[in-house]
């Protein structure tokens, strides 16, 4: 039996299934923090979903200035796809979650350490396409789901974050995605630096919505 799961003499897997696969607890430890669970529950009110948006939007302030940054680099460059941006969705959502002073609203601490991690990876291409994946394939997928909890609430009018206008056809985009994943020229070490990363980036998470535990409505 390899380190991957596989048996010694077994095809070896695409890098994308291994990535996903030596990710998932960590993956699921996000989805089930108490703050990640309200909101799939839909049980989140306006002022606590302001402010995971605010949090949202630093640390899409950071992953898309490195996108800018790596946008000609051989490894990261390919990962920056315009389709993806969610910035200007982000403020459209903190204008109709919170109003014009949303830039008022705190950065928490566990965001802020996120943040700096990202920022860190202008340095270090391969490790930028961890918290690309993480954060990108998440909002297209369980995203999806979160979405349809928000608009279930009242609160579809600030969810612009999930709309994605410019990728008509997820799974289609998905499957490509991953093939970027499988054709990125990293040497074994930087795989095994890029899979680190995303483990990484789902505490990071983690470590944001356990902040935000504390902008839960007592009743839910």
């Amino acid at each position: 039996m390899t380190g991957d799961g596989t048996v010694a003499g077994d095809p070896v897997p695409a890098f994308s299934a291994i990535l996903r696969e030596q990710t998932r607890s960590e993956h699921r430890h996000a989805e089930t923090t108490p703050y990640a669970d309200a909101l799939a529950r839909g049980q989140v009110d306006r002022a606590g979903f302001a402010m995971l948006v605010r949090q949202h939007h630093a640390i899409y302030e950071a992953l898309e200035s490195a996108s800018d940054a790596l946008r000609d680099d051989a490894v990261a460059g390919p990962f920056v796809i315009d389709e993806l941006r969610r910035l200007p969705a982000l403020v459209v959502d903190l204008h109709a979650a919170h109003g014009a002073d949303w830039a008022t609203l705190p950065v928490l601490p566990a965001t802020a350490e996120y943040v700096a991690a990202i920022e860190a990876t202008v340095e270090a291409p391969h490790r930028f396409i961890a918290h690309h994946y993480v954060r990108y394939l998440g909002d297209l997928s369980g995203g999806q789901i979160v979405m349809r909890m928000l608009e279930r609430a009242g609160l579809g009018g600030a969810a612009s974050f999930y709309v994605f206008d410019g990728i008509p056809h997820k799974p289609h985009f998905k499957a490509r995605y991953r093939g970027l994943l499988d054709e990125a020229p990293l040497s074994d070490a930087q795989r095994a630096e890029v899979i680190g990363e995303a483990r990484a980036a789902f505490r990071h998470n983690s470590a944001v919505f356990h902040d935000l535990g504390g902008f839960i409505p007592q009743a839910a």
